[in-house]
């Protein structure tokens, strides 16, 4: 009897140890089931981990944009930003210009020329004298130039509209340090953007040069 017990303990141990390697084996592929990524999921962290970074190349994601390739277009894009700011000196100059060839004319609606101007032939006459631009006649029609900016990221050259009525739009070209110039009722002047009145009616802005 005893070594029928002694016989049938070692095997009982033996098929139990079985046992639990084969449960880690089946818990531990069970686990690797489990974090393997299908390609939509891949694709999904992919996107979520990268989403911020501009301008990348990324084709069907089978190409990522190396620290290398990323640093370079980060250089490019600073030199373009370096290269816009040159430009600033030279627009407010032209626009101050502008202004003195033209403070004393008074406003008139759907005037054109010096006998009398409204605010969209003022912005048209500017772009074009300045800036070899032609712009279309109207302010519903310059508003559809160019791209729309922000109010924060204002350049000098940039077109401001104002929704002054229920009818009525109002255009001016941003001159820089919160100022814009423009043909108002009381003629060629600058103008403050947090004034009560244009803070109040301001609308929107469209970047035409960069």
């Amino acid at each position: 009897m005893i070594k029928k017990i002694f016989v049938i303990i070692p095997i009982l141990i033996f098929f139990t140890a079985c046992s639990n390697k084969n449960q880690n084996i089946e818990s531990n592929n069970s686990q690797s089931e489990k974090t393997t990524l299908t390609y939509i999921e891949y694709k999904k962290l992919y996107e979520e981990k990268n989403k911020k970074i501009k301008n990348k190349p990324i084709l069907e994601y089978e190409t990522v944009i190396t620290p290398k390739e990323y640093k370079s277009l980060m250089l490019n894009e600073n030199s373009e930003n370096v290269k816009s700011s040159s430009e600033i000196p030279k627009r407010k100059q032209a626009f101050n210009d502008f202004y003195n060839e033209w403070k004393n004319v008074r406003y008139k609606l759907g005037g054109e020329s010096k006998k009398g101007i409204d605010c969209s032939a003022f912005t048209q006459r500017i772009y074009k004298d300045k800036f070899g631009i032609k712009l279309p006649r109207t302010t519903l029609t310059q508003v559809n130039m160019g791209v729309e900016v922000k109010k924060a990221e204002l350049i000098p050259g940039d077109l401001v509209f104002f929704k002054t009525s229920k009818t009525d739009k109002h255009v001016g070209v941003y001159v820089g340090n919160g100022n814009f110039m423009h043909a108002s009722i009381k003629g060629i002047q600058f103008t403050s953007l947090d004034k009560p009145f244009y803070k109040k009616n301001y609308w929107t802005s469209r970047r035409i040069i960069d």
